[in-house]
């Protein structure tokens, strides 16, 4: 049984769609990935999955209940880490935590004892009576997730997670998140970090333009989507509508980011036999999640 599940969930502003149709089943204790650029409805999808954005139409469940009628017990399951840090800077770091905790109704005793422990889970036990401002900013990240576990959430929803952060930092929150993961804490997880994708995901989804255009797990998207392998080249300016014409003629996929073109081959054609010194090869490799994101939202994740 899903412990999250939407059906032909939508959501509109005014004329824009948002949110178009989306149809998921998320199962108890996976990670489960959403990615897509900026603007794809990640964010608006998972604002409705916990009850702070209205759905316009279609339907979703947590834990089977209704999350139109049944908001403030949904509320009561999830922890959420939002994108942008909104931590109480005239708090301590565990008074962050215990005022926090007051909107759940955990006695202040076991609030403490809470506070504590997932303090120490992330390593932030010793400044506990720092001010937030005092914090770099991987702490405060690190805060966030311990705080969105106060309740000890049987899901917990992850926008962005790791955004920002230092290579050190990142991983040490992938750690802890797995060790989450480990326990049987269901993740919900939106990323535009492929690594991050690669390694804490068990399955995942690519959004785009408010619909999910791909869902499975990551090794096997790659194999579906990535072709055999990437060559990435350099075209001569004057060869480039050649190129296209040739590449389409021939039904190779590719894509162009600046002056690189990206060529998704499915066979070992060597291309150096067909553009000669029109199109400079500078990378043959195997194809990774992010080839697969720009084959399926033709947009960088930079963008």
């Amino acid at each position: 049984m899903a412990i999250i599940e939407t059906f032909n969930i939508v959501k509109k502003y005014g004329d824009i769609t948002a949110v178009d149709g989306v149809d998921l089943q998320i199962e108890p204790g996976e990670c489960f990935g959403l990615l897509g650029p900026n603007g794809a409805g990640k964010t608006t999808l998972i604002k409705m999955i916990t009850a702070v954005a209205p759905i316009t139409s279609g339907q979703a469940s947590v834990t089977e209940l209704n999350v139109i009628h049944e908001p403030r017990a949904i509320k009561a399951l999830i922890g959420v880490v939002p994108q942008e840090e909104n931590l109480d800077p005239d708090f301590s770091v565990l008074k962050n935590l215990l005022v926090f905790a007051r909107y759940f109704n955990i006695p202040a005793k076991e609030a403490k004892r809470q506070a504590i422990a997932n303090l120490e889970l992330f390593e932030l036990a010793h400044r506990q009576d720092a001010k937030i401002s005092e914090l770099s900013g991987g702490m405060k990240r690190r805060l966030l997730i311990a705080r969105a576990l106060i309740n000890q959430p049987r899901i917990i929803v992850l926008d962005e997670p790791t955004v920002g952060l230092d290579p050190q930092t990142r991983h040490m929150v992938w750690q802890k998140l797995q060790s989450l993961k480990g326990q049987g804490t269901t993740q919900l997880l939106t990323t535009q970090n492929m690594e991050e994708a690669a390694v804490l995901c068990d399955r995942l989804a690519i959004m785009n333009d408010g619909r999910i255009v791909a869902l499975g797990v990551p090794t096997e998207m790659i194999t579906e989507y990535g072709s055999k392998q990437i060559i990435e080249a350099r075209a001569d300016s004057t060869a480039k509508d050649q190129i296209r014409e040739e590449l389409k003629r021939r039904g190779i996929y590719w894509h162009e980011l600046g002056e690189t073109f990206y060529v998704f081959q499915s066979d070992s054609t060597d291309l150096d036999n067909i553009f000669g010194e029109k199109l400079n090869v500078l990378v043959q490799r195997k194809p990774t999640l992010e080839d697969v994101f720009l084959r399926l939202t033709g947009r960088a994740l930079t963008e």
